[in-house]
């Protein structure tokens, strides 16, 4: 039996580990921080429970999958909860809006509070639903490098279909194109930053994403969304997964390296870039096939020492993802104004925006974004309290542009007081704060960006980590620096891509 071993038990490499046991090969997962579950953990502590990263799940079919071939149910480990609003947006002017999941309803909401034709939005929907159509198969649940992805029919389709991609476009010039409004505009060009770029230089294709969030479906879980995490963990374990927390790889060893035969053990290896092992300290664990759930980055940089290799070139070039500042406040009160997500908007979006890419510094007037999961989850917050969740989007962590914690801080609560009317200078009973360098320190996470590579052009989606190495033999890649790129969907996605990869070429 070949021997796997996975580098880092975030929710790409639980979803490659399941499937890779289940396909008869002896997994085991290194993980550096006590829990399994990488971005997507928790934080309990004086009452209060706060995910600490992802806080709104999408396409759950793609979890569903998953369970079903570990020969499970998803239903009897999680309870997927769609709540009626997905986001309540406020904007400085003072106009609030209500994303309601149901579609109809959504549309309804912004033909009138922007006074909209309802037409122009239905079509603006019918447009993004058709990039899903076109784009899903080739560019999401497939290898992006493998011949038979586009040996099909259904990428003959979107091969002819190029132009209604619409990737010559960027996000912000293509809603221009359906709506004047600039506060309907700005509600969407905002999601651009599910992905950590800039609506104003990714290409329109992203405005995929609507689709996904409102086509599909905006979910929650109950427990919270670090419930998936703990359900993926008991899967792998109950399939035979071997899980050691606390146990950071320091290198991964390729037969050229291993001049001690340690890992080789009398295995004839032809080729000297080929992975034999892992070493985390003075332990060493043999494999025959290494996937790599770490940021693509550190793993070149530190697991393999080498910047040389044309992928590892090309990689450090491109743009990292933007970082993010986050605050999980304990709130005294009950606060009925806001929903379980909400956005408070920025003034001035291309500024905002120019700040975090072109500057590099903490925005002066960022949007906010504000989650309660005590909404759906009554025991993340005493009675009589809620837990907050307050991000913003923050630079990567690349230059030593200062930053104060407390100065931003402060204008996050002045700027909650001013758009809401709460004042929270007395309502803080418990604070913990991530930064971009805690992210890049907890995740490995190179410069805390939290999804590898921006995709701030047009050829972004190209750019992105293969799934198998060509450099490295029996390496491969998941998580969301590698492809298909961040959010839980597609880390879980990238895990399956992985474990067909590995059948295909490791038998």
């Amino acid at each position: 039996m070949k021997r796997v071993v996975v580098v880092g038990a975030g929710l790409g490499g639980l979803s490659a580990a399941i499937r890779l046991q289940k396909g008869g090969y002896q997994v085991t997962i290194l993980e550096q921080n006590e829990k399994a579950g990488g971005k997507a953990n928790e934080i309990t502590e004086s009452g209060f429970r706060f995910d600490t990263g992802p806080s709104l799940l999408t396409m759950p079919f793609v979890i569903e999958q998953l369970f079903r071939e570990a020969g499970l149910d998803a239903d009897d480990y999680l309870e997927f909860v769609q709540p009626d609003v997905l986001c309540r947006y406020f904007y400085p002017a003072g106009k609030m809006i209500d994303a309601f999941s149901n579609l109809d309803r959504f549309i309804s909401e912004l033909t009138v509070k922007f006074d909209l034709k309802r037409e122009i939005v239905e079509s603006y929907f019918d447009y993004s639903k058709r990039i899903y159509d076109l784009t899903a198969d080739l560019f999401l649940f497939n290898s992006f490098r493998e011949w038979s992805t586009f040996f099909n029919k259904k990428a003959a389709v979107t091969l002819l279909n190029l132009p209604k991609i619409d990737s010559f476009r960027t996000m912000h010039e293509a809603n221009a194109s359906f709506f004047s409004d600039p506060e309907v505009i700005q509600l969407f060009d905002r999601y651009a930053t599910y992905n950590g770029s800039n609506p104003y230089l990714a290409p329109a294709t992203l405005n995929i994403i609507q689709h996904v969030e409102y086509g599909i479906g905006g979910y929650t879980l109950k427990g919270g969304i670090y419930s998936l995490s703990k359900a993926l963990t008991e899967v792998a374990l109950k399939s035979g997964v071997k899980i050691e927390t606390n146990c950071t790889v320091d290198e991964i060893i390729l037969a050229k390296n291993d001049v001690r035969g340690v890992c080789c053990r009398g295995r004839v290896i032809d080729d000297p870039n080929r992975v034999v092992g892992v070493r985390c300290g003075d332990e060493v664990f043999e494999a025959d096939i290494v996937v790599s759930n770490s940021d693509v980055t550190n793993t070149y940089k530190k697991l393999l020492d080498d910047s040389q290799v044309r992928p590892a070139r090309k990689y450090y070039k491109t743009e990292p993802s933007s970082s993010a500042l986050v605050y999980y406040w304990g709130v005294k009160g009950e606060h009925s104004e806001l929903k379980m997500h909400n956005i408070l908007f920025s003034e001035d979006y291309k500024k905002e925006f120019d700040e975090i890419f072109e500057s590099g510094k903490a925005p002066e007037d960022p949007t906010v974004y504000i989650y309660i999961s005590s909404r759906v989850n009554e025991d993340d917050a005493p009675k009589g309290f809620e837990n907050w969740f307050v991000m913003i989007n923050m630079p990567p962590a690349t230059s030593k542009n200062y930053y104060s914690i407390d100065s931003i801080r402060r204008s996050i609560i002045n700027k909650i007081e001013k758009m809401l009317g709460i004042d929270l200078n007395e309502r803080i009973v418990f604070e913990r704060v991530l930064t971009p360098e805690k992210i890049e320190e907890k995740t490995s996470s190179v410069y805390g960006s939290l999804y590898g590579i921006s995709s701030n052009n047009k050829y972004a989606a190209f750019l992105r980590q293969d799934n198998k190495s060509k450099e490295y033999g029996g390496l491969y890649f998941c998580g969301g620096s590698a492809h298909p790129g961040g959010g839980i969907p597609l880390v879980i996605l990238s895990g399956k891509i992985v474990s067909e990869l590995v059948a295909k070429y490791e038998k």
